[in-house]
């Protein structure tokens, strides 16, 4: 998320009440989670596992739960709580707002869209020209759709992000800050859901399709021309190249890359990266042949047991 300018590290640390390390006009532009950070932004960390990512990553303001030495160029901002102040900063910055309106007055929708009965629209939403959304689609704050894009029945687009921290006694909230962003020539079926970005944006590359009952998770970038069948299930953070194809209840796992090309078949669990041009089958899903000589061993094996214990 873009702060609407830039704010000096003094003052970003008196909205928190929290102590800093750094010049104290030190300049900060954005406020992102690990996967998204740039140059400018806030980035927060909670666990001395993850100290060396945050400080090393393209964030130049690390939001921290201890002292540690500065990185040269870097601010920190020493908090008791780093999760709990970066969703104070995110509700500073971006405080709830609710559109009561069918269609929200800030919303844009091109002349030659059609929104069909029950459509939810709301804030800040941009619509290209000659789409089609089908009724009740929920289109949530500040998504953007290009040109050409279907969407069909009871669809959600930009819900919250499946982001949480464990507490002693509840699961506190991630507030999710980002958008979706929907390319030229999408298509997007029936009941399926797209998260918003934590902080960044989910995004579906134009000419995409994508059939219905399919979830697509929070910050996963999906490339230009990919099929996705019914029930596929991708996870938060996931980089899906331009021309992948998944197939029926395929399923990814967090932060992997799907190359260029690839294929992931029917009812696989990917929980790896594949390489451009590959198709990868099964779960664990691993390289389709291979695994289709694995399936083929497997149905020897009662033969085989049997040859054993009839000796």
């Amino acid at each position: 998320m873009k702060l609407p300018s830039a704010y000096k590290l003094k003052d970003i640390a008196s909205i928190i009440n929290c102590e800093f390390d750094g010049d104290a006009n030190h300049l900060i532009t954005g406020l992102n989670e690990i996967h998204m950070v740039e140059a400018g932004d806030i980035v927060f960390v909670d666990h001395p596992k993850y100290y060396d990512k945050a400080l090393q990553s393209k964030a130049t303001t690390i939001l921290i739960d201890k002292k540690v030495e500065c990185p040269a160029g870097k601010a920190l901002l020493i908090s008791k709580d780093p999760f709990r102040d970066y969703n104070k900063l995110v509700q500073h910055f971006q405080p709830a707002s609710y559109s009561l309106k069918q269609i929200s007055d800030t919303a844009k929708v091109g002349k030659t869209t059609v929104l069909m009965p029950g459509v939810y629209i709301g804030n800040n939403v941009t619509i290209g020209e000659n789409c089609v959304i089908h009724p009740n689609v929920a289109i949530y704050d500040n998504c953007h759709l290009g040109n050409n894009v279907i969407i069909h029945a009871n669809t959600v687009i930009g819900a919250d992000a499946f982001y949480y921290k464990k507490r002693p006694d509840f699961f506190d909230k991630m507030i999710s800050c980002g958008r979706v962003v929907i390319e030229d020539n999408v298509e997007i079926g029936a009941l399926c859901t797209i998260d918003k970005g934590v902080s960044g944006d989910t995004k579906i590359g134009a000419g995409t399709k994508i059939d219905n009952h399919v979830q697509i998770g929070h910050d996963t970038q999906v490339g230009k021309m990919c099929l996705m069948a019914s029930h596929v299930a991708v996870a938060g953070v996931v980089v899906i190249e331009d021309g992948v194809t998944l197939w029926g209840q395929a399923g990814v796992r967090s932060d992997v890359k799907l190359g260029k090309g690839s294929v992931l078949l029917a009812q696989s669990g990917l929980g790896e990266d594949i390489p451009a041009g590959k198709t990868y089958f099964g779960s664990p899903a691993g390289d389709a042949r291979g695994k289709m000589k694995e399936v083929a061993a497997l149905k020897m094996l009662p033969d085989l047991i049997k040859q054993i214990t009839d000796k």
